[in-house]
């Protein structure tokens, strides 16, 4: 597990808004800290529900430790960080260790980065990458870094910003920033997207065409699939179904009206799911991880802990079907 977690510096998590992308890397995080990485989790600007699952309300900008009483993480001596990373911060990162810090303050509080925001759109997706990338080359960087992209439209957009900016002709630290940031995108060892989709028919076509919008617009490279709140399926429901019908007769119970409709109901989610995978595999034929629905509203860190376990299953699944050697 180290080995794959370690095989590119950034892990970058994306898909459809609402099926579970934050659940699914903090997952990785734990399971990456688990197996003795230092892991850093990132949430950019517009999200906060990723600091809640490890008890803050929002993450400050600045790491913090949340590995918690985990045992795993202890014994394997792995670390989990997490922080949140904003325009605004990064911009005035940046100017500090230009020698600018005694304008950095002001541009940041008077509104400055919106203008520029305006008039050079991508700017703010370039700063959090530009920050993300400048993590990498410090002297305690993290072995992994699991960041929590936007939906996927702004997704492609985040990802983009640093090749279209590099496109559109700009010039001195602007050219400089995208440049890297662009390179650093395009390196399979230094960063991989890894896209996530519940078993329905939208989030699966929006997977699959942001999936091929990655590899031609950016040339990211793309980690394993995840399917996200798989419902298990029931074996022999469908003989239970049968036997029930035929109990029944013309006419039966209350009580066995409403099973046969739940039984029938389960019956053709199944089928659905089945067939979203299928086509999922079909079109998109790159290995693929499976996480259960979870039965509560609401995410802790005790689910997390347990999507964590399964994550580590399905991985070695994946390795000992030899499905995630050097060239997936």
């Amino acid at each position: 597990m180290a080995a794959f977690f370690a095989a590119s510096h950034i892990l970058i998590v994306a898909g459809k808004g609402g099926v579970g992308k934050t659940t699914v890397g903090a997952s990785l995080g734990v399971a990456s800290a688990r197996s003795g990485l230092d892991t850093l989790l990132v949430e950019l600007e517009g999200h906060s529900t990723l600091g809640r699952a490890f008890g803050h309300d929002e993450l400050p900008y600045e790491d913090v430790d949340v590995s918690g009483d985990d045992p795993a993480i202890e014994s394997s001596g792995g670390r989990l960080r997490a922080r949140r990373i904003t325009p605004d911060d990064a911009l005035a990162d940046y100017l500090t260790g230009h020698g600018m810090s005694r304008i950095s303050g002001r541009l940041t509080d008077n509104g400055t980065i919106d203008v520029v925001a305006t008039a050079a759109p991508g700017i703010r997706d370039l700063l959090a990458l530009g920050k993300i990338r400048q993590i990498t080359a410090e002297a305690d960087r993290p072995d992994l870094i699991v960041v929590d992209a936007p939906a996927s439209g702004h997704a492609l957009t985040f990802l983009r910003a640093a090749t279209g900016l590099a496109e559109a002709g700009a010039e001195g630290p602007v050219k400089e920033q995208a440049d890297l940031v662009a390179a650093m995108l395009a390196d399979a060892d230094q960063c991989q997207v890894m896209l996530v989709t519940l078993p329905e028919e939208t989030p699966v076509s929006e997977l699959v065409e942001t999936a091929f919008s990655l590899e031609d617009d950016v040339g990211i490279a793309l980690a394993p699939l995840v399917v996200n709140a798989m419902t298990p399926s029931i074996p022999g429901l469908d003989t239970e179904l049968e036997a029930l019908e035929k109990r029944m007769g013309p006419r039966g119970s209350k009580l066995d009206r409403a099973r046969l409709k739940a039984a029938k109901l389960r019956l053709r989610q199944q089928a659905n799911q089945a067939g979203e995978v299928e086509r999922l595999t079909g079109e998109l034929p790159l290995p693929r991880i499976e996480l259960p629905r979870l039965q509560r509203a609401g995410l802790t860190r005790a689910d997390i802990d347990g999507l964590a376990d399964i994550v580590t299953e399905q991985l070695e699944r994946l390795e000992h079907a030899g499905l995630l050697g050097s060239d997936e």
